[in-house]
C-alpha cells in the first residue's frame, strides 16, 4: 500500500504565504515525478506544478514567479511553497507522484486525499 498525505493547507489574506508538503509512505522502490494540482469549486482539476526526480521543474502560468516546487528525496516529500497568493488560487489541492512499489512492477500513479487552501480576506 502506498499513501500520499498533503498538510499545511489552511486560510490565509491575499498576498500571503503558505508551504504545503506532501509524504509518500508505504511499499516504495523508486518515485519519478510529484506534482501538484488543484481543483476549485465547479471547476476542473489542473495541474501547479510538477518536478522530477531530478529536479527539473515546470508550472502552470498562472503560478509561475510566486509558488516554488521542491522535493526531499530522502524523505520521499514534495513541497508546494505559495506566495503571493490571490484569491483565484483557492482551491483543493492534491499532490501526485508517479511511482514503482518494486523494481518490475511498471510504474503507476498515485495521488494524496487533498488539502484545502482559502485566499480570502
Amino acid at each position: 500500500q502506498v499513501q500520499l498525505v498533503e498538510s499545511g493547507g489552511g486560510l490565509v489574506q491575499p498576498g500571503g504565504s503558505l508551504r504545503l508538503s506532501c509524504a509518500a509512505s508505504g511499499r516504495i522502490f523508486s518515485i519519478n515525478d510529484m506534482g501538484w494540482y488543484r481543483q476549485a469549486p465547479g471547476k476542473q482539476r489542473e495541474l501547479v506544478a510538477t518536478i522530477t526526480s531530478d529536479d527539473r521543474t515546470n508550472y502552470a502560468d498562472s503560478v509561475k514567479g510566486r509558488f516554488a516546487i521542491s522535493r526531499d528525496n530522502a524523505k520521499n516529500t514534495v513541497y508546494l511553497q505559495m506566495n503571493s497568493l490571490k484569491p483565484e488560487d483557492t482551491a483543493v489541492y492534491y499532490c501526485n507522484a508517479e511511482l514503482r512499489t518494486a523494481r518490475y512492477v511498471r510504474q503507476s500513479t498515485f495521488w494524496g486525499q487533498g488539502t484545502q487552501v482559502t485566499v480570502s480576506s
